[in-house]
């Protein structure tokens, strides 16, 4: 009996080993596999300017484009390879259970399937460009495998790009507001575009009860801390500056991870010149300027998401009943697909089945409600990796006009300005073409029927219905995550009332949109002393979220140490500068203030929102009045300062983490901000500044924090565009290459 015992114990350990293993090593050989890029000898020069910024240069743009993709995995491959994975499916199997929820969103959209229909559409020199932007990273992983975080994670080709652009680009219009409720069975957030003529609706839109989900250091912009994503844009005509003509960008995302921008400036021997910054996995900067223009970008919210229910019933099938659901008279079969999420835990990797559908209208999400199909603006499209490839060569306002006039961008604010004296904003957005009321009677700020066809809309609206203002006569043009309805001052903004409700362009402002409008109408000259005053203002307005808060502040009756804090907050002089007795109280107070009206969700407790602040700071610091920049720090390494700014002001600070020693590390907030100047007849200059450094994953690199102090002083750097100036200041010149 022992015996067996023994043996069968043995047995036992033998194949609990085995699953082990197996739940090891599975993964990679599971996981899809992509071919090379073809076969090309590419080629480029890297020049590192005293900040270690790169200036890559090829004698073609694929050329220059292999030299990005090496100059950034030097300088962060670790993040390069999330992008990677996320573009296979595979982020869970790095991180865990977070990664398989962009996994699952990966097969959702079908990003893979897109792509592998809709890459070889591109034009010619769009996939030579991506190709060469692989095959770079494909160069480096092959000479540093000690780096790679996955087995079969390279090589990777343009179709890998591409999905990963499908999967990412309608995350920034808030694709994650409709997937993340619809998923868990909650009701859907409040839209911000106007109410449908005939379906008003109420507060009850606003979500009251749910636990905040972070996801600033994702490889997407999804959980509620990413709604709160936003940046500031300026342009200013010559007449106005009394100078140059100036764009300013300055855009809030995170300062790491995924969705954070890394500097470059590329020059081809095809006439590709730009200076600006990118995102990880794209292979060219996607805002800053070339010789003759620039622009920059905000993110919006134009409602291009529909959401339709379907009604369902089963039938018999050939493995099992189907789902069947109704399309006007008709019944139709669900696509169903059962695809394996790769989940870590510790040294395994789960293989996690779940089902994805597709319906007629869209993907399809099932929850314990019924099953709800999605359908947006750029869905099923790789349209804009050509686009934002062409606006970077575009050489004149038609030229870059003509671009959007495409509407394959499917969102975000674009301001412009030129060495001509123009400057253009355009609150661009894939609208889709919906039937007007008259046509149709549906609420498309609320839930569809899906068993109605002729609400499956079909396309984009054209372009001249979009919002757009060029060279309005105030002289300046401004974006803050605003309306488009404020961008120009009084005599030439737009008028909401020109534009349909069906559409869905958002009614909602910022309080950085708020003194934005008011300084630059105030100003009577806008010269650089002027906007450098306007762009680092830390002040509020003490209107919408801000004036809740006050006013009930004001009415709040609490005793002992709650009143005192209650006191001292009202006398507050709504200026986050690190000058005031209650800025630390006040920094901690307005940003779940903030985040509720951004979000369209109910006004927090007030009570409780103080004595969460009153408990930190005590807890830490043994006041409730200590310095700010005690409070509010920049940090990476070793590297410890202290910041001004905050949630929601035109220099913002907006969210952060809380550290162990009760200090808040900044993790958004302004990020890469760029100053453009054109005076007439001479060449245009530029200034720039991150917040850390270009080598943001490499710790032992003197660029890792070099730029630090400058951002905290409020002081920019020199932006080394023309080739003389490159070489003056280069600190490291080498070629790259794949070259045997």
């Amino acid at each position: 009996m022992r015996k067996w015992l023994i043996g069968g114990g043995v047995t036992a350990l033998v194949a609990v080993l085995a699953v082990l293993i197996g739940l090891m090593t599975w993964e990679p050989f599971y996981a899809h596999q992509a071919e090379a890029p073809p076969e090309r000898v590419y080629s480029a020069e890297i020049i590192r300017s005293e900040y270690g910024v790169p200036h890559i240069y090829g004698e073609t743009d694929p050329d220059v484009a292999f030299g990005v993709a090496i100059a950034q995995s030097e300088d962060d491959f670790f993040t390069l390879q999330d992008v990677i994975a996320m573009s296979r499916g595979r982020y869970g199997a790095i991180a865990g259970e977070d990664g398989a929820t962009f996994d699952y969103v990966y097969h959702l959209l079908d990003a893979r399937g897109t792509a592998e229909r809709k890459y070889p559409t591109l034009p010619e020199d769009t996939r030579a460009l991506f190709e060469g932007y692989a095959a770079g990273l494909n160069q480096f992983a092959k000479n540093n495998p000690d780096e790679v975080k996955l087995a079969n994670l390279f090589p990777v080709n343009g179709e890998d790009v591409a999905a990963g652009f499908v999967l990412r680009q309608p995350f920034f219009f808030g694709l994650a507001n409709v997937i993340q409720p619809l998923v868990a069975g909650e009701p859907l957030r409040r839209e911000f575009g106007p109410d449908i003529p005939g379906f008003p609706r109420d507060e009850s839109g606003k979500v009251v009860d749910r636990k905040e989900q972070a996801g600033l250091l994702h490889p997407l912009p999804i959980g509620d801390d990413a709604q709160l994503l936003g940046s500031n844009a300026w342009a200013i005509a010559p007449e106005k500056s009394g100078g140059p003509t100036t764009l300013i960008s300055n855009s809030h995302q995170p300062l790491r991870g995924s969705v954070a921008w890394y500097e470059l400036v590329v020059e081809s021997g095809e006439g590709w010149h730009y200076a600006g910054a990118n995102l990880p996995g794209t292979p060219y900067p996607v805002l800053g300027h070339n010789r003759n223009l620039g622009w920059t970008y905000t993110v919006n919210r134009p409602d291009l998401v529909d959401v339709y229910e379907l009604e369902v019933t089963t039938s018999p099938g050939i493995d099992g009943d189907d789902i069947m659901y109704r399309l006007d008279d008709e019944w139709l079969k669900l696509e169903a697909k059962t695809v394996t999420l790769p989940v870590k835990m510790g040294p395994v990797t789960l293989p996690i089945r779940r089902t994805v559908y597709r319906s007629v209208h869209g993907p399809v999400i099932k929850n314990d409600n019924g099953y709800f199909a999605i359908r947006y603006g750029g869905m099923d499209s790789v349209r804009p990796m050509d686009a934002f490839y062409r606006l970077g060569k575009s050489q004149s306002l038609e030229e870059w006009l003509g671009v959007y006039e495409r509407l394959d961008i499917p969102n975000f604010n674009a301001v412009y300005a030129d060495a001509e004296g123009n400057i253009a904003y355009i609150y661009n957005a894939a609208f889709p073409d919906r039937p007007e009321q008259d046509e149709v009677k549906a609420n498309w700020r609320g839930i569809l029927p899906g068993n109605r066809s002729d609400l499956i809309w079909e396309g984009t609206v054209e372009f001249d219905e979009i919002p757009k203002l060029i060279n309005p006569d105030s002289g300046w043009l401004y974006n803050a995550n605003n309306e488009p309805f404020t961008a120009a001052g009084a005599g030439s903004d737009l008028d909401p009332a020109d534009f349909s409700p069906v559409l869905g362009v958002e009614r909602k402002q910022t309080n950085r949109s708020r003194r934005a409008y008011k300084l630059l109408s105030e100003a009577a000259l806008l010269d650089r002393e002027t906007l450098e005053r306007i762009k680092y203002d830390t002040a509020y307005e003490r209107v919408g979220y801000v004036d809740d808060l006050f006013d009930a502040l004001e009415t709040l009756e609490v005793d002992g140490e709650l009143a005192e804090a209650r006191d001292l907050l009202l006398t507050w002089d709504f200026k986050a500068d690190n000058e005031g007795r209650a800025d630390a109280l006040a920094l901690l107070m307005i940003r779940d203030f903030m985040s509720a009206e951004y979000q369209n969700r109910a006004t927090p407790d007030v009570e409780e929102k103080l004595s969460d602040a009153v408990s930190h700071l005590n807890e830490h610091f043994g006041r409730i009045d200590p310095p700010m920049s005690e409070l509010l720090r920049l940090r990476q390494g070793d590297v410890d300062l202290p910041l001004d700014g905050g949630s929601d002001t035109l220099h913002a600070s907006t969210t952060w983490q809380v550290d162990e020693d009760g200090r808040l590390g900044l993790v958004h907030g302004d990020s890469f901000i760029q100053w453009v100047e054109w005076k007439e007849g001479e060449r245009v200059t530029s200034r720039s500044i991150q917040p850390f450094g270009a080598a943001i994953t490499r710790p032992d690199s003197p660029h890792h924090t070099d730029q630090m102090q400058l951002f905290v002083d409020h002081e920019l750097k020199p932006v080394h565009f023309w080739r003389e100036d490159v070489i003056a200041n280069a600190k490291r010149r080498y070629t790259v290459t794949n070259a045997p």
